[in-house]
């Protein structure tokens, strides 16, 4: 999986077309808010919508509110994500050894 700007194009890319966002990919800056004041404008339905083509495209698991408020701030915040699944030992590599 391709990391750094071609992930971030490839965020922007899924946001544009699954978001139907009346923006172009060029439109949206990796540190953009997507939320709240002075953001891309998204809503929870939009949130709702990303969640679901993140898992998708990427397998990326947003389990809970907490979660998807952590990840969903910026297409950065969103790659991290990613990166850091990718990264990750599966869950039985991940317990200490006895």
């Amino acid at each position: 999986m391709e990391y750094g700007l071609a992930l971030h194009q490839r965020i922007k890319s899924l946001m544009v077309e699954n978001l139907m966002l009346q923006v172009t990919e060029s439109d949206i800056g990796d540190d953009q808010p997507l939320f709240g004041p002075g953001s891309l404008g998204l809503d929870s339905v939009d949130a709702l919508q990303l969640v679901v083509a993140l898992d998708k495209q990427f397998g990326l698991k947003i389990p809970d509110p907490a979660t998807a408020r952590e990840v969903l701030q910026t297409v950065r915040t969103i790659a991290l994500a990613i990166e850091k699944k990718a990264g990750s030992p599966p869950p039985a590599a991940a317990e200490p050894a006895a």
